[in-house]
């Protein structure tokens, strides 16, 4: 089986695949690894909020290499944006997006956060600063989700959480995005939940179109890998790998 390399989204880091994907899939025979982008090893680390998008996929790009051969990505969020384009650029077996910032970018996630939250949006504006917007395990669990994951792991979660960087939203929104056609040449699974209101159900039904990808919703919120029911979504990760494999060796 080819390699996996896991790439999280904005305030995350690698442990939110480690909890649960990265050990379901090595003990079904995968190298699985999951990467910290850049300066998202401490909540406020020097430099982060500067650091651009490109950058993300430079980091991704040598995680890559230091594998024995071209692994399979799966990008949550952000990471999935960051998964497109290094898609670009590079190739793969195959790659994953779950619940991943469109190729269009990440306008109607702002939106949403504006609409709901104007005074947040407002003040990480002014400051440079993402981390209000998840300081708390309240504003965590109503990005990240849904009212099935206990009190108690929202808490353990957010007390994970990063401040991120200000630019490298600032190229999701405006500024960075992937050839379409180029990423087109890698086959792809897109993956949602239903009740995601950070990715819209609607907004990964047409990145799916867009890519002309397979796509499997699930009746989640946004972090589809560490709420209740990740396995369904690690089955359906697996399902389309073997798939793709034994195309490949047909």
């Amino acid at each position: 089986m080819p390699p996996l390399l896991f790439v999280h989204g904005l305030w995350h880091g690698g442990w939110c695949w480690e909890e649960h994907f990265v050990p379901w899939f090595e003990a079904r025979g995968y190298q699985a690894e999951a990467i910290t982008l850049r300066r998202h090893d401490q909540r406020h680390a020097p430099g982060l909020r500067t650091t651009r998008v490109n950058d993300y996929v430079d980091d991704v790009a040598a995680a890559a290499a230091r594998m024995p051969s071209p692994p399979i990505v799966v990008g949550h969020s952000m990471g999935g944006f960051v998964t497109q384009l290094y898609l670009e650029r590079h190739e793969a077996p195959a790659g994953v997006l779950v619940a991943s910032v469109p190729p269009a970018g990440i306008f109607g996630a702002t939106l949403r956060t504006g609409a709901r939250h104007p005074l947040r949006l407002l003040a990480a504006n002014l400051t440079w600063s993402l981390y209000g917007i998840v300081k708390t395990p309240d504003r965590a669990r109503e990005m990240f989700f849904g009212p099935e994951l206990s009190e108690d792991l929202v808490r353990a979660y957010q007390s994970k959480l990063t401040d991120d960087s200000y630019l490298a939203y600032l190229d999701l929104l405006f500024f960075v995005r992937p050839n379409v056609e180029a990423v087109r040449r890698t086959p792809l699974l897109v993956v949602g939940g239903e009740k995601d209101w950070t990715i819209s159900a609607a907004e990964v039904a047409a990145t799916a179109k867009t890519y002309g990808a397979e796509l499997t919703m699930f009746p989640g919120a946004h972090d589809l890998m560490l709420e209740p029911g990740w396995e369904k979504v690690a089955e359906r990760i697996d399902t389309f790998i073997r798939s793709r494999v034994e195309l490949a060796t047909a």
